[in-house]
């Protein structure tokens, strides 16, 4: 799975995806980190992610969008489905690559800590819980976007499921408070957000992925049954 891992990763930075993603995520970050830390003269570190969250919804889909749509698209998935790889290590080998490019993007945060900690004494402890939480958040909409990118051959078809089920998910909470315990946004804005880490949400954002990982792998290993 490791070789899978290190190709899907190296895909991201050989096409502009990889670069494209994290310039967009970095480029919101700096203007959010501006508008609502730095213009505050705030050392409230996670006060950034509270804007940057919603960005995730639409940018998320730029690395997720190709994932096994582009394979179907250039009519490779044949190969990929008839490889010696199991069909659960290629999904694996997937979702930890596109993982991996968010977390790369998400500590690269930590520049804008460095920035806070030459003004002032922003709280360590706080600050990590929100990288974490966001991190959590990110990998679970990319399970999601994953997903998406398997039922589709079209790219663009899958960026709209993935972004319309975010809004959606996003939402929810706010046409009934039932809702809100299966509300990703809420998970990550009602603990980690505050600086406390909630084992509800924790679980409700790591079992999203792993559910959604798994969905993908019960949806390829039905068309390889068909094929």
């Amino acid at each position: 799975m490791g070789a899978i891992i290190k190709k899907e990763f190296k895909s991201y930075f050989l096409s502009p995806i990889g670069y494209i993603y994290i310039g967009v995520f970095l480029l919101t970050c700096s203007i959010f980190f501006y508008l609502d830390v730095f213009a505050y003269l705030s050392t409230d570190f996670p006060y950034m992610f509270g804007s940057a969250a919603t960005i995730l919804t639409f940018i998320v889909p730029l690395i997720t969008m190709r994932m096994f749509s582009e394979e179907r698209k250039n009519g490779t998935e044949q190969l990929l489905l008839t490889s010696p790889r199991s069909i659960t290590q290629i999904v694996l080998g997937k979702f930890i690559a596109a993982a991996l490019v968010v977390l790369v993007s998400v500590l690269l945060t930590l520049i804008y800590f460095g920035i806070l900690c030459y003004f002032g004494e922003p709280q360590l402890g706080k600050s990590l819980v929100a990288i974490l939480g966001f991190a959590l958040l990110a990998i679970a909409y990319v399970s999601f976007g994953m997903f998406a990118s398997s039922l589709t051959e079209n790219q663009v078809v899958s960026a709209v499921i993935t972004i319309a089920v975010f809004i959606l998910l996003w939402f929810l909470p706010s046409f009934s408070s039932a809702f809100v315990d299966f509300s990703l946004m809420e998970a990550f804005y009602e603990s980690f957000y505050l600086g406390t880490i909630s084992i509800k949400n924790l679980v409700l954002l790591v079992s999203f992925s792993a559910l959604f990982v798994v969905f993908t792998i019960m949806v390829l290993q039905r068309r390889k049954s068909v094929k």
